[in-house]
């Protein structure tokens, strides 16, 4: 059945900024965050507080967060990748955050030097302080569809990751297809497992475009009562595994082909081009 509304989840701020070689300017980052939100996007990715020396192009985000002109019934999440992380992002005014683990050892270890049982553990207390604040969580699990180190994920293991966030306190558990080899038959294959234990609506899906099936895999998850997808304004954020090729999908991409079904997103499409012209713009 197709559902009367879905969110949108933007995360061209974060996820798609980190992933361009050019470093947009502190108040180009504010501003693009503010029109995407004015543009009705319910959920801002606003930045990272990753290390500057891991993520130089997100290195500003003790002045982004605060710099933020928020816009009441929008939330502005920011990765944490540990407690050092989580002070800096308090300090800035976080009410909402974001860890991050992957449902592949072998790209656990690559990227973020941890095996995902020291990710979890590392991640418990970020998620207590940041519940005890009254934060709404995020976790994400990347890789869950394929991994560029090991290939195959064993949806079990996607399933398992999901559940350890979701028990730690996450509020909602995205599933990435990382570096998108995913086929609309796998998307029932992955999340199959992890619907049998969690619900559909503490779920998201972040998918890429990188083959062109990104669209073709959020029916096959709205099939399976998906109702969160995550996307990124003018598709930012390239593949790092195919120069030049599409990455993460495209919001506008969703959100037409969302509004051509007849679904809900509370998005102005004519503002979020505005807003993805924008960005293009200063990394032109």
């Amino acid at each position: 059945m197709t559902p009367a509304r879905v969110n949108v989840v933007e995360v061209g701020p974060r996820d798609g900024l980190q992933n361009e070689a050019a470093i947009v300017p502190t108040a180009a980052k504010v501003q693009f965050i503010e029109m995407l939100a004015a543009a009705g996007l319910p959920v801002v990715e606003a930045t990272s507080f990753v290390h500057p020396a891991a993520v130089p192009q997100l290195a500003d985000a003790d002045q982004v967060l605060p710099a933020i002109a928020r816009r009441p019934g929008v939330r502005y999440p920011v990765l944490v990748p540990n407690m050092r992380g989580m002070e800096r992002a308090i300090a800035a005014g976080a009410d909402a955050i974001a860890v991050f683990t992957a449902a592949s050892e072998a790209f656990a270890q690559a990227n973020i030097r941890m095996t995902i049982a020291e990710s979890l553990e590392a991640f418990a207390p970020v998620v207590s302080a940041a519940r005890a604040a009254g934060m709404w969580t995020r976790g994400y699990v990347s890789t869950a569809f394929g991994c560029p180190y090991q290939g195959e994920v064993d949806p079990a293991a996607v399933a398992d990751v999901a559940v350890a966030l979701h028990e730690l306190g996450c509020d909602q558990i995205s599933v990435g297809d990382t570096i998108g080899v995913a086929e609309p038959d796998d998307v029932g294959h992955v999340l199959s497992p992890l619907l049998a234990r969690m619900p559909a609506e503490r779920l998201a899906l972040h998918l890429h475009d990188t083959r062109g099936r990104a669209i073709d895999n959020a029916e096959a998850g709205l099939h399976l009562g998906i109702t969160t997808f995550d996307a990124s304004a003018s598709g930012l954020g390239g593949c790092p595994f195919a120069p030049g090729a599409p990455g993460n999908l495209a919001t506008e991409t969703l959100v037409s082909w969302l509004h051509g079904l007849g679904i809900e997103t509370g998005v102005d499409e004519a503002a979020l081009l505005e807003a993805s012209a924008y960005i293009r713009s200063q990394l032109s």
